[in-house]
């Protein structure tokens, strides 16, 4: 899913609620980047974002390691690096899975 095709999915889901007026395209994409904004804070802030029937976000500190050039297959060390891990909640889970 792409972020144009996200907004329109937000449109579609607002507009089949009653007495609510649909945004602008523009504004559920600035609200969209505001919530993702958050999400991001919420990870340097605290180092984990969880998402109730979601999931949870969490940093990850991931050590140097020794790896292999894929083209030579020459020995290389693999820089150290921060990533973001996702669990999925188990509602989520059984969603996908149905």
């Amino acid at each position: 899913m792409t972020r144009r095709e996200l907004i329109e999915y937000v449109q579609r889901q607002l507009d089949e609620g009653e007495g609510v007026g649909v945004p602008a395209a523009r504004e559920v994409g600035r609200i969209l980047d505001a919530a993702f904004a958050g999400i991001v804070e919420g990870l340097r802030r605290e180092g984990r974002y969880s998402h109730p029937g979601f999931g949870t976000f969490t940093i990850k500190e991931q050590a140097a390691r020794p790896g292999l050039h894929p083209k030579t297959g020459a020995p290389i060390e693999i820089a150290a690096a921060t990533t973001v891990r996702f669990k999925p909640a188990r509602e989520l889970k059984a969603t996908l899975e149905s």
